[in-house]
């Protein structure tokens, strides 16, 4: 007798706008390699999204459409948000690789996967998104070199009974960062449930859970592959994009 594999949880990751990628000679819209892998070995599928957001305006219904069709989504890191995009008059002179439908998109995919109840983790840029889209607001620049979280790994500890902590098992975790902003003022109904040492927000998740959602400011697919606690995130959300969990 034959059986069939029940399919694979389809999990949506808005692509990265590339301005240069040699293999395919253009302009290019992309995402990590080890982010789709951490995706597959947690057994769900990958798919790219296509940030369509023409003149920086996403159409609510368009995105609540699109991502109708998918059982999770994953908010990637990648550039900065445009400091206006909550608030800010003015930009540090840090702040990098704006794109404006970028931003639009990846905006109205964090409120509508929200509205949607569509299960959510969000790394690092995607975090930030999140916390903009609930209404929050960005530290732009932790203050340069020697303050900065790039190219850095450091402990964060985990507050004991949040959905972080539940998934990865701990109390502390192994963070790494490629970050030089953070959460500043908190979002509609988030709350903080990581810390760096030096009081870095490091993660958020919903105040009051009712659908799943985790946020993280480090990127955990850079050491997934090794360390189990890394790789629990992504088994964690395809666990709750699987039909039977819904």
């Amino acid at each position: 007798m034959t059986t069939t594999a029940s399919p694979r949880p389809l999990i949506a990751i808005p692509a990265r706008f590339s301005a240069t990628t040699s293999a395919l000679r253009y302009a290019a819209e992309v995402n990590a390699r080890a982010l789709v892998e951490a995706v597959w070995r947690a057994g769900g599928e990958p798919a790219s999204l296509h940030p369509h957001a023409p003149g920086g305006t996403a159409d609510p219904a368009e995105v609540a459409a699109r991502l109708s069709r998918f059982d999770g989504v994953l908010l990637p890191g990648g550039g900065d948000l445009h400091p206006s995009r909550y608030g800010a008059d003015t930009a540090h002179e840090t702040v990098y690789d704006v794109d404006d439908e970028q931003d639009a998109f990846d905006l109205e995919t964090a409120r509508q996967a929200r509205l949607l109840g569509l299960p959510l983790l969000a790394i690092c840029r995607g975090l930030q998104v999140v916390n903009t889209a609930l209404g929050g607001t960005l530290h732009q620049d932790m203050g340069g070199p020697g303050r900065e979280h790039r190219h850095v790994r450091h402990p964060v500890s985990l507050t004991p009974g949040s959905l972080l902590a539940e998934v990865t098992g701990a109390d502390k975790a192994e963070a790494s960062c490629y970050h030089h902003q953070h959460a500043d003022r908190l979002g509609r109904g988030l709350r903080v449930t990581a810390r760096a040492a030096d009081g870095t927000v490091e993660a958020v998740e919903a105040a009051e859970p009712a659908d799943w959602f985790l946020a993280v400011q480090w990127h955990p697919e850079d050491t997934a592959a090794e360390d189990p606690a890394q790789q629990a995130l992504f088994d964690a959300l395809v666990r709750a994009a699987a039909p039977t969990a819904n």
